[in-house]
């Protein structure tokens, strides 16, 4: 049924406990926005808010008046749970505390097994 007026698109979302991946035929100059919304994931996710959520088109920020090509994927992104930088800046942190942990109980940085780094202990 497809013919020079319509495009085939996807619409997908993810959740931790579910994913969708939804194939469909559009008019052409259908958009970010009315892709989405023709998909049904509205319904079947009702916590999207297109308002306040960011999409893209194959993992690049998109608007949701852009207009979609032939194959596009349009992905719906949830929001971060927690920044990045700080995730790691807190991971860092914690690995200080463990070196300075290992040091203070006596540890010399060497290996339990006589100075031999490698090997299966015998010659």
């Amino acid at each position: 049924m497809e013919n020079a007026e319509t495009i085939l698109v996807e619409v997908a979302y993810a959740r931790p406990d579910e994913q969708a991946l939804l194939s469909l035929e559009v008019p052409e100059g259908t958009t970010v926005q009315q892709a989405i919304e023709r998909s049904g994931v509205l319904r079947r996710f009702p916590e999207i808010d297109l308002a306040a959520t960011k999409v893209g088109i194959f993992g690049k920020l998109a608007k949701l008046d852009n207009p979609l090509r032939e194959g596009d994927r349009v992905e719906i992104y949830r929001p971060l749970i927690a920044d990045p930088k700080e995730v790691r800046k807190k991971r860092a942190a914690e690995g200080k505390q463990l070196k300075k942990g290992a040091r203070a109980g006596g540890d010399d940085g060497g290996d339990d097994n006589g100075g031999d780094s490698g090997g299966d202990g015998g010659d």
